[in-house]
């Protein structure tokens, strides 16, 4: 699927797009897969601060500024590059009953840092089991 993230970063809820892939297959595993160097996947509650805590916490941990050795694009986009390590590029997701089998509160979201790609691929797959 593509994802426009714009040029700003970004935590986007992927899991209504999830839910449709895997409605109506049965029990199985949901794998979500994000092809890029600089985003990652999570899951988290969102829409009640989480997400913006997340981008605070990330912000810390890996701030915008020229300490990067990896340089090019806008400052601090080094950090982008250091972001999977932290929050993966891959994630599965038991379904049952062709529903991902998410807790009350819990989301698939896309982590973005890098403001220079404003597109995104996430590739979804399902296992049957």
């Amino acid at each position: 699927m593509a994802v426009h993230t714009g040029r700003r970063e970004c935590v986007v809820d992927l899991t209504p797009e999830a839910s449709r892939f895997v409605a109506g297959s049965g029990d199985g595993l949901l794998s979500v897969f994000v092809p890029h160097a600089t985003a990652g996947l999570a899951i988290l509650e969102l829409g009640a601060g989480s997400d913006t805590d997340l981008l605070a916490a990330l912000a810390e941990l890996l701030p915008a500024d020229d300490r990067w050795r990896h340089a090019h694009g806008s400052r601090g986009h080094g950090r982008s590059h250091v972001l999977p390590a932290i929050i993966p590029p891959a994630l599965v997701v038991p379904v049952l009953a062709g529903q991902p089998a998410l807790g009350t509160w819990q989301s698939i979201a896309l982590v973005d840092l890098n403001v220079d790609n404003p597109d995104r691929t996430v590739r979804l797959s399902f296992l049957p089991g």
